[in-house]
């Protein structure tokens, strides 16, 4: 750290001048703050909240605290499109301060975990020939690190649990082979063709082809010798088992779970087709010695009465009770979630006797039933109380409930912990204390770390807002609020409204009418890289979100009011929806309106297209939509729309074809901008394509954007700029708006051969 310095007045004002006249040519800079005592923290302020700021924004994980509560570990990536290059660095902020550290800026460092009751940090990062290393390093000491260990492949996900003193528990993700050893595609054998042969479903998985390889779940022992920590040998819990943790696509931490007693995990039923079925199992792996092979294979808890999905499980903090969610239908991947609390976990013997020490909690609300579904459960601190994440009515909240009693038929009550946002991730504050470390994001901040007591919810205290709570991209909470309208039948519909930051209420904003995929789903009060309706709302727009019939966070009827009904009760919501903004929002000009959606949200615009809503808008955008309903029968997991649509196309065909956006194309008239991605699985690229055709062969004024290396959503930052730039001045042609940014010649290739640049 540089030695502080006296500068003379004058040199003061150049400096002030000079620095005002870079900014003011640099909007998305971003300066770096530094204390003089040591730590440092990232802060930065762009005068316009536009796609370069949300994309080049520096992105924080949830932290995890230490043991004693001072400090706590996060890791953080920041984009620049002046080099094209993404730096990453694992960071330790002080709780009290709100001053971070820089613990290290390697490229592929990841992962980081505290070890233990002690300030070393453990953490991954990639070695040679694909292999992991376990890297050791001490938050006091930044710079002296050691390897723990080296793992040959590819891991991640990792969780640590304290034995005893000089030994800690270690369990991690990474794929296997069949025979049980760890997969590393840098040692795979040179393939000499290219041929791929299945003999039954799946072929492709979100973004990828099914492989012979699985995720598995591994384990091992550190141990602490001549004050280093190092890695035994590790075992493949799942080895010989047919089972596969976490669950893909998109499993992770959240599948499984670490105590002193052993090893907690879902996956699916090995049994069930996992294209056609969603059942997963809860399974228990005891473990006496972490250093050796297991004893005893994983024990299969089953419950009659619940029958669907599963995650979220977790042990108790003394290892010997556990908890999961699971939802009652197979085949319906939106069912409710029910909390699943298991006594004495490490007593059972085999899974008959597991499954007989479960038992599905009874929760209430207001004195009924509740019907939220969490999407996260765990014990707090103490183990008196379980910690469930529930969305509810438009944010992802907290609640708690206590366990008194769980073993009568006394229900409990639910009570909300937390306010406005959604909750990402929640840690104990420190051992020995029911606080809790909370990790959240809203609509103008894309990371806050607060303190919450539990017992008096009130009194959360703010440890780091990313953004200052929206100040640093211009953002406020006043921008943000939200309508209820009257739906298609006897019940509210809820929408979260976005407006620019320089509102008045003198003036007349277009509307962007924002429909969210899923369907079952919702937009809340969280931050997003990919649709981000502060970014459109900074355009000039006055956003609605709408939740119409099918959205989740209202209750479960409300979630399954879609089925068999995809352009019914949600299509009738949003045209009440449309009418209310019309009549009861004034500062709203519907007479320049646009409407944008993907996945189910492109549904609705290709549905919008050929019914009357579609004529009220001046231009649409489907990003990765439905166009033909038979065509879902390509698209990886069948029991989605055989659920929704009432069972297989050549049992409910009536429904598929009632519900098809490629019957009424003769209607289509509005013009649409159609984005479908290459490695899109979901929804194959011929949906997208096809739209083109409709719209080009009726002369629509259309365009068609592709990703050759993206899937249902638009990950990379360069290619974000580009979607963004594309759809921003295509709404913003027909809005009335001016262009976003000019289109020039060099960057993105275009139809024509010249190319499009957004730099």
């Amino acid at each position: 750290m540089a030695a502080s310095k006296i500068v003379p007045f004058t040199g003061l004002l150049v400096l002030y001048v000079a620095a005002l006249y870079f900014i003011t040519q640099n909007p998305s800079f971003w300066t770096r703050h530094t204390n003089i005592t040591g730590p440092s923290h990232m802060t930065f302020h762009a005068p316009r909240f536009t796609p370069e700021v949300l994309l080049s924004a520096p992105r924080r994980s949830p932290a995890i605290p230490n043991s004693h509560g001072k400090l706590a570990v996060y890791t953080a990536s920041t984009y620049s499109f002046k080099s094209h290059q993404k730096t990453s660095e694992i960071k330790v902020i002080d709780i009290t301060s709100g001053l971070s550290t820089s613990i290290t800026n390697e490229r592929t460092a990841s992962d980081p975990n505290w070890l233990g009751d002690t300030n070393e940090l453990l953490w991954l990062k990639e070695g040679e020939k694909g292999a992991t290393v376990l890297v050791v390093g001490n938050v006091e000491k930044v710079g002296q690190t050691y390897v723990a260990g080296i793992v040959p492949g590819p891991i991640s996900n990792v969780k640590l649990k304290e034995l005893g003193p000089g030994q800690i528990a270690i369990a991690f993700s990474g794929k296997s082979w069949p025979n049980g050893t760890l997969y590393n595609v840098e040692q795979e054998p040179k393939k000499l063709t290219t041929a791929r042969l299945y003999d039954s479903t799946m072929v492709r998985h979100w973004d990828e082809y099914v492989t012979p390889q699985k995720n598995a779940i591994w384990y091992g022992e550190f141990e602490r010798s001549n004050g280093q920590w190092s890695l035994g040998p590790v075992t493949n819990a799942l080895k010989d088992t047919r089972l596969e943790s976490p669950i893909p696509t998109f499993g992770g931490k959240d599948n499984f779970d670490l105590s002193s007693t052993g090893l907690l995990f879902v996956s699916k039923d090995p049994s069930l087709n996992p294209a056609f079925n969603t059942k997963s199992n809860l399974y228990f792996v005891p473990i006496e010695d972490f250093s050796e092979t297991p004893t005893a294979k994983p024990r299969t808890l089953e419950l009659e009465t619940l029958q669907g999905a599963a995650t979220s499980p977790a042990f108790s903090p003394d290892g010997k009770s556990a908890t999961f969610l699971q939802m009652e239908q197979n085949g319906y991947e939106s069912d409710r979630n029910y909390v699943v609390l298991i006594t004495d976990i490490a007593g059972s013997q085999a899974g008959s006797e597991l499954s007989a020490r479960a038992q599905v909690l009874k929760i209430q609300k207001d004195k009924t039933e509740w019907d939220r579904s969490p999407s996260s459960v765990a014990f707090n601190p103490d183990g008196s109380m379980l910690l469930l994440v529930v969305e509810d009515k438009g944010n992802d909240v907290l609640f708690k409930f206590d366990l008194k009693d769980s073993l009568t038929d006394t229900p409990r009550y639910s009570e909300p912990v937390t306010g406005p946002g959604a909750v990402s991730d929640v840690r104990p504050l420190k051992d020995g204390s029911n606080e809790l470390f909370i990790s959240s994001t809203s609509l103008i901040d894309n990371s806050i770390y607060t303190i919450v007591d539990p017992a008096q919810p009130a009194e959360a205290r703010t440890v780091s807002s990313n953004s200052r709570h929206g100040v640093s991209f211009g953002l406020s909470s006043e921008q943000v609020s939200e309508i209820w309208f009257q739906g298609a039948g006897d019940y509210q519909v809820h929408a979260l409204v976005i407006r620019p930051s320089n509102f008045s209420h003198d003036q007349k904003y277009p509307l962007a009418y924002m429909i969210h995929g899923g369907p079952q789903s919702a937009w809340t009060n969280s931050w997003s890289t990919r649709w981000n309706p502060a970014v459109f709302a900074e355009q000039g727009y006055v956003v609605i979100c709408p939740n119409p019939t099918g959205s989740t966070g209202y209750g479960q009827a409300f979630v399954d009011g879609i089925t068999e009904s995809w352009g019914g009760l949600p299509y009738e919501d949003l045209v009440e929806g449309f009418e209310y903004i019309k009549e009861k929002m004034p500062y709203v000009n519907t007479d320049r309106a646009v409407a944008l959606g993907a996945s189910y949200g492109g549904y609705m615009m290709n549905w919008f297209q050929g019914h009357p809503l579609g004529r009220v808008f001046k231009a649409l955008v489907c990003h990765d939509g439905v166009f033909s309903m038979a065509n879902q029968i390509s698209s990886d997991e069948q029991y989605f729309p055989n659920h929704d649509l009432g069972g297989p196309y050549w049992i409910s065909r009536e429904t598929w074809e009632r519900w098809n956006p490629a019957r009424f194309t003769g209607n289509w008239s509005t013009p649409m901008l159609v984005i479908h991605n290459e490695l899109d699985y979901r929804l194959p690229i011929s949906e997208g394509l096809a739209m083109f055709n409709v719209l080009q062969e009726r002369r629509i004024d259309s365009r068609f954007l592709t990703f050759s290396d993206e899937n249902h959503w638009v990950l990379k930052e360069e290619n974000s700029l580009v979607w963004h730039t594309v759809v921003l001045n295509w709404i913003n042609k027909y809005a009335g708006l001016p262009p976003f940014k000019e289109e020039t010649d060099s960057g993105v290739y275009m139809s024509d051969g010249t190319q499009l640049a957004v730099g």
